[in-house]
């Protein structure tokens, strides 16, 4: 697979469509990836409301209406994507499925992390009771300030999982046009980027456009082993750090 590839995936996989070589060659890529894990961790509920609604035989007894646009949908992606690799359905970025007759929306963002691991940008949600996987984790938590530099401002909702450390990140102040990252400082020294992101020049935060930016992302470092996170920008200036 492409390294392209093998991030969609994720979505593919935590619903059992890959199929047996893809499943392993994806397997094989997520012990690497943090991103993917973490992805992988919140699609959890997704793939348990779509239990059982998958790639169908002929022979299979018809769906309840609700489920059947859902289906349709999933055996369309599935055929189309298997001319062009092998049978694997992929997932696209912001990827939404409705599921009309129990009334249940299901979105979230899957895919395409501007080649960096970790988390999407996700602008505040403009509707209530409607949050980014980002914001949600965010405001579920007890944020942590940051010590920020040229008017940046922000904090951080941690936790630690069985493969590392995963955390949120909120933003404002952020004048672009900049290319960030949030990077994991471990007490070693040990640098681990955690996501990457580019910064448009209205920015975030900032008059004119006065929504903060939300980020997730993944390090394969304990929580209890790091010192400090970082945001930087790709030429090294340092943005906010937060202290653990």
């Amino acid at each position: 697979m492409t390294s392209q590839v093998e991030h969609t995936d994720v979505g593919a996989y935590a619903l059992g469509l890959l199929e047996d070589d893809d499943r392993r060659a994806f397997e094989s890529h997520l012990l690497g990836c943090a991103s993917c894990r973490v992805e992988l961790d919140e699609l959890s509920g997704v793939a348990s409301a779509l239990t059982g609604v998958g790639p169908l035989l002929d022979d299979d007894p018809p769906p309840p209406d609700g489920q059947a646009q859902v289906i349709d949908l999933l055996r369309r992606r599935q055929a189309a994507d298997r001319r062009a690799r092998r049978g694997t359905w992929v997932i696209g970025t912001a990827a939404a499925v409705t599921l009309v007759a129990g009334g249940l929306t299901v979105g979230t963002q899957l895919a395409g992390r501007a080649g960096a691991p970790g988390g999407q940008p996700v602008a505040a949600a403009g509707h209530a009771g409607h949050l980014g996987p980002a914001e949600q984790f965010y405001a579920d938590g007890t944020p942590v300030e940051g010590k920020g530099a040229d008017g940046v401002t922000g904090g951080l909702v941690v936790e630690s999982k069985g493969w590392g450390t995963h955390a949120a990140l909120r933003l404002s102040g952020l004048r672009g046009p900049l290319e960030c990252e949030l990077v994991s400082v471990s007490r070693s020294g040990e640098r681990h980027v955690m996501t990457g992101w580019s910064v448009p020049p209205a920015g975030y935060g900032v008059p004119g456009s006065p929504d903060p930016l939300y980020m997730h992302g993944g390090s394969p470092v304990p929580l209890k082993d790091i010192d400090r996170f970082e945001v930087v920008t790709s030429t090294g200036r340092t943005l906010l750090t937060v202290d653990v």
